[in-house]
C-alpha cells in the first residue's frame, strides 16, 4: 500500500460533488486553509484543514511540503485534437492578409492540409509526437484530458489515430477519454458529397470503431460549409443507437442550429458556442448538456467570446478547454484559458475552477473519478505558485503549477 501525505497546504480550493455545477452552484467552492491530504494507493482517504494532520507521518511512504501554497483539483482538459500530422504555421500569413478559417477550408488548407499529414504519418510517429504533448500539460497541471480523431477522415486512418489515442491512455499517467470525430470536415475524395460521407461514417466508421471499443464518445462538426443539422442529426442518432455518447461542435463560425440539436439530443456537451443564439441556449439548459467553452480559440482566432455569464444565467453548466489543435489553437496550456475566463468571459476564480475541474469532467464522463478533491476520488492534485485563485487567474504568460500529482504520485 502507498500512502501520501500532502501538508502545509496554505489554501485548498475545490469544488463538491459529482455533478455538473450550474448557475449559482458554477460559484460555489471549498475553501480550507492550512489543510492536508491522505491517500493511499492513489485515492483520497482524509482531508483535514487549521493545521490538523490526519496520519501519522511517520507511517507515510511520501510526504509532500506544499509550503503554503494554493492546491486544487488536478486540471481537467475536455476538448483537444493533439493527435495530428505536422503543422500549419504557414497559415499563419494568410490569416494576417484577412483569410478566414473557411476560406482557408476551402482553398484545400486548413483541416485538409492536416488530414494528408496526418494519413502520411505512422502509428509511431503519432504516438511520440502526442505523447509529449501529454507530458507537457501533465507539466502545467492538467491531470485528465480528453481526445478526439478526426485528421484521417477514412476508416483507416481515424483507426490509427484512436489506437494511437488508445496506446497513451494504456501507457501514459494521463487519464484519457476518447472521441471519435470521423465526421470532422468533408474530405477531399467526397467534396460535393457529405450525405454520402456521413452514410460512411454512420453505416461503417461507427460500428468499427463500437466494435474494437476505440471511442466513448461521437463528435460532428455542425458548421456552414461543413455538416448541416440535418446530416449531423442523422450522424448523431446513429451513434447514439451504437452506445456512444455524444459531442457537438457547433456554432463556431455560424449558428446553423448545432446547439439546438446538443439540447434535443441529450448530448453530453457541446462545444465552442462562439456564436450561440438564445434559443440555442435554452435547449443546452432544457437538455443538461455541458457548454464546453473554448476562449483561446476565439483568442487565435480575433473571433467574438461565447456568452458566457449569460450561460450561467440560464442554468448552463459551462466547462472551458484549449482546443489544442494544430490551426485555430495551437496551444494546450489551459492556465492561459483560464486567464482568458477571468479576462474575457468575465468570469469570477471560482467558476474558473469549476469549469476547468469537475464541469469539465462532467462533459467526459469522468466527475465519479476526478474534478474534485474528496475523500474516495482520485489524488489528482495541483500545487501552485499562489496563495489562492485570484492570482492565478491574475498571473497569465508563465506556469504557475509547481507540481503535478496523479493517482496520489509526484510527476
Amino acid at each position: 500500500m502507498s500512502k501520501l501525505l500532502v501538508k502545509n497546504i496554505g489554501r485548498l480550493q475545490t469544488p463538491v460533488g459529482s455533478f455538473p455545477h450550474c448557475g449559482e452552484k458554477q460559484g460555489e467552492n471549498l475553501k480550507l486553509d492550512n489543510a492536508a491530504v491522505y491517500a493511499e494507493d492513489g485515492i483520497i482517504k482524509a482531508i483535514a484543514s487549521d493545521g490538523e494532520i490526519p496520519v501519522n507521518e511517520e507511517d507515510m511512504d511520501t510526504i509532500i511540503d506544499a509550503e503554503g501554497k494554493l492546491v486544487t483539483p488536478g486540471l481537467v482538459e475536455g476538448h483537444t485534437h493533439m493527435v495530428f500530422g505536422g503543422y500549419r504555421q504557414n497559415e499563419i500569413p494568410l490569416k494576417l492578409k484577412g483569410a478566414g478559417y473557411l476560406d482557408i477550408l476551402r482553398a484545400g488548407g486548413g483541416i485538409m492540409d492536416t488530414v494528408r499529414k496526418t494519413r502520411s504519418a505512422s502509428f509511431e510517429e503519432l504516438y511520440e509526437k502526442t505523447e509529449g504533448f501529454l507530458d507537457e500539460m501533465m507539466y502545467m497541471g492538467v491531470t485528465t484530458c480528453e481526445i478526439k480523431s478526426g485528421y484521417g477522415l477514412d476508416l483507416e486512418n481515424e483507426i490509427k489515430m484512436l489506437e494511437v489515442i488508445k496506446k497513451l491512455n494504456e501507457d501514459h499517467p494521463m487519464d484519457i477519454a476518447a472521441t471519435f470525430l470521423g465526421p470532422h470536415a468533408i474530405p477531399e475524395e467526397y467534396k460535393g458529397r457529405a450525405d454520402e460521407f456521413i452514410d460512411l461514417c454512420c453505416e461503417e466508421m461507427l460500428p468499427a470503431v463500437k466494435e474494437k471499443n476505440l471511442a466513448e464518445f461521437a463528435d460532428i462538426f455542425t458548421e456552414d460549409s461543413v455538416f448541416n443539422y440535418e446530416q449531423s442529426k442523422k450522424y448523431l442518432e446513429a451513434a447514439k443507437a451504437l452506445g456512444f455518447d455524444l459531442k457537438i461542435h457547433a456554432d463556431e463560425i455560424e449558428a446553423i442550429g448545432g446547439s439546438v440539436l446538443a439540447g434535443e439530443m441529450e448530448a453530453k456537451s457541446a462545444e465552442h458556442l462562439i456564436v450561440i443564439d438564445e434559443k440555442g441556449m435554452k435547449s443546452l439548459a432544457e437538455g443538461g448538456t455541458v457548454a464546453m467553452c473554448l476562449p483561446a480559440t476565439s483568442f487565435y482566432l480575433g473571433a467574438t467570446f461565447a456568452p458566457v455569464r449569460r450561460m450561467i444565467e440560464l442554468g448552463i453548466p459551462v466547462a472551458m478547454a484549449s482546443d489544442f489543435n494544430p490551426g485555430s489553437c495551437p496551444s494546450l496550456n489551459l492556465q492561459f484559458v483560464m486567464n482568458l475566463g477571468y479576462l474575457k468571459y468575465r468570469m469570477m476564480p471560482e467558476e474558473i475552477l469549476t469549469a476547468v475541474t469537475v464541469n469539465a469532467a462532467c462533459g467526459i464522463n469522468r466527475e465519479q473519478e476526478v474534478g474534485t478533491l474528496e475523500v474516495g476520488k482520485k489524488a489528482d492534485m495541483v500545487i501552485w505558485e499562489a496563495p489562492d485563485m485570484e492570482m492565478l487567474c491574475y498571473r497569465f504568460g508563465s506556469n504557475m503549477a509547481v507540481a503535478t500529482i496523479k493517482n496520489g504520485e509526484l510527476m
